[in-house]
């Protein structure tokens, strides 16, 4: 009796995940076919889909089980490397409208290499996303030519606008 309340417990918590799972893929996002590189041939490609999370793209795995993303892509870190056609035995899972983008994730605690197939819409909404990023120049503690100190006066005056600086007009 206890077993058949242990298998039916256990059959209970992966009806559960896969229920979980199954509503994770419904909130949406954009649908992509993801490889770790190196890869051979068409192997390791995995179908799921990308969620854009501030600065994150999330890749859920079409036939994972796991409550969290199975990988994530750093928009900070994202270089894209390469863009092509799928090639060879990749046209059993791809069509010809498919572009697969050669990623690499240049984040301190990732550094993998990834690619990533995906439609022309799907394509335009990854290369928006990836272009939006912050400029390094806007990060904390960088130095934009629009928030340099202005240049010291050749005359030894001050060169700051406003209040007694001597660039308002006189008072009548």
């Amino acid at each position: 009796m206890i077993v058949m309340a242990a298998l039916v417990t256990v059959l209970l918590l992966a009806v559960v995940a896969l229920s979980y799972r199954l509503w994770k893929l419904r909130q949406g996002g954009t649908a992509a076919i993801l490889r770790d590189v190196p890869a051979v041939g068409g192997h390791g490609w995995r179908h799921g889909v990308v969620r854009y999370r501030g600065d994150e793209a999330r890749f859920y795995r079409l036939s994972s089980l796991r409550w969290w993303p199975d990988r994530r892509l750093s928009r900070r870190g994202l270089e894209i490397i390469a863009r092509r056609a799928p090639r060879g035995d990749e046209f059993d899972i791809m069509t010809a409208e498919i572009v697969v983008l050669e990623l690499h994730d240049t984040t301190a605690d990732r550094r993998r290499g990834y690619e990533m197939a995906l439609d022309r819409g799907a394509l335009t909404a990854f290369l928006s996303w990836v272009e939006s990023r912050p400029s390094p120049r806007s990060r904390p503690g960088a130095v934009s030519p629009e928030r340099e100190p202005p240049a010291p006066d050749p005359s030894g005056g001050s060169r700051r606008a406003g209040p007694g600086s001597g660039d308002e007009p006189a008072a009548p």
